[in-house]
Formats: C-alpha cells, sequence, structure tokens
C-alpha cells in the first residue's frame, strides 16, 4: 500500500508549525523529492525532551484531528532501554516510528543530517550515509536491499 502524499506533508506541516526537533530517516527521508508511493512506515529521531514529546503530541493532534491515541505517547516510552513508539494514526494508510535513539549507534544528537524544503516545508532528513552506516551489517533481507540501494545511488562504497 502507498502512502498518501497529502497525509506525509500534512504531519510535516505540524512539525514545522510546532517546531519538532527531529530527524527523518529511511525510505521518505531519501527520496523526500518524490514524497508518494513508498513504504507504509515513517521512522524519525526526536530530542529527548519532554518539551519535545509534547510537540510531537501536539504535531499528531493537530494532523490528526486531535487522535485520542496520541495521549498515549509518552516521555517514558521515549527513555530506557527501548525508546521508541510506533503511533498509527486514525486514517490507517500509514505508521510512524519515533525513536530517540538506536542503541548506541544512533540518536538525534549523533545522527548525520541535512534540511531539504519540500513544498515550503523545511525537513530535517539523514544523509544517505547515516541508514547505510546503521543497517550495512543487517540480517533483513528488505534492510539489505536498502543498504544496497544506498550505495548505489549515492556512491556509498567507502564507507
Amino acid at each position: 500500500m502507498a502512502v498518501d502524499r497529502g497525509e506525509m506533508l500534512r504531519v510535516l506541516r505540524a512539525f514545522q508549525r510546532e517546531v519538532l526537533e527531529y530527524v527523518l530517516i529511511g525510505a521518505h527521508g531519501h527520496g523526500l523529492s518524490r514524497l508518494g508511493p513508498s513504504h507504509r512506515g515513517s521512522g524519525r529521531f526526536i530530542r529527548a525532551t519532554p518539551e519535545n514529546v509534547e510537540r510531537l503530541k501536539r504535531a499528531f493532534q493537530a494532523a490528526y484531528d486531535g487522535d485520542p491515541n496520541v495521549d498515549g505517547i509518552g516521555s517514558a516510552d521515549l527513555h530506557g532501554d527501548s525508546p521508541a513508539v510506533r503511533y498509527y494514526p486514525p486514517s490507517g494508510d500509514l505508521y510512524f516510528d519515533v525513536m530517540t535513539r538506536l542503541g548506541e549507534s544512533a540518536s538525534f544528537e549523533t545522527v548525520a543530517a541535512e534540511t531539504k524544503e519540500v513544498e515550503g516545508i523545511q525537513v530535517r532528513v539523514a544523509t544517505p550515509s547515516a541508514p547505510y552506516r546503521l543497517k550495512k551489517g543487517a540480517v533483513r533481507p528488505l534492510d539489505r536491499q536498502h543498504v544496497e540501494a544506498l550505495r548505489r545511488r549515492f556512491d556509498l562504497e567507502g564507507e
């Protein structure tokens, strides 16, 4: 199933309005200029502060008309051993993986990122080398495919 471009843009606009500190990582981040039919999931690192988690919640509530499921996202979920949550909006068309860090290998503060403009929205995305480094030793076939596509598209042979 393809992600609705308008829905993704609506969420990114809400992130911008709330001044959410995040980095988009994964398929959407590396095909952002053609943001459209892609994976159903979207991942991002956010800065691990209570204030930023509240900005995330306000952005999701704005994008999804006050969805009460957003209240289930808490600062405690984004700290500790597995600092991640998966939010399924009511549209059912996609989901959002939100992390503050990935083990010791990456976090909002350490992932290499750049800002891109998409339809007037400033979007912070991981550089192609960031997910390449994170996934290059992956076991899942899908991750290995993603690594190979990144390596070829962005000439990451020496990474």
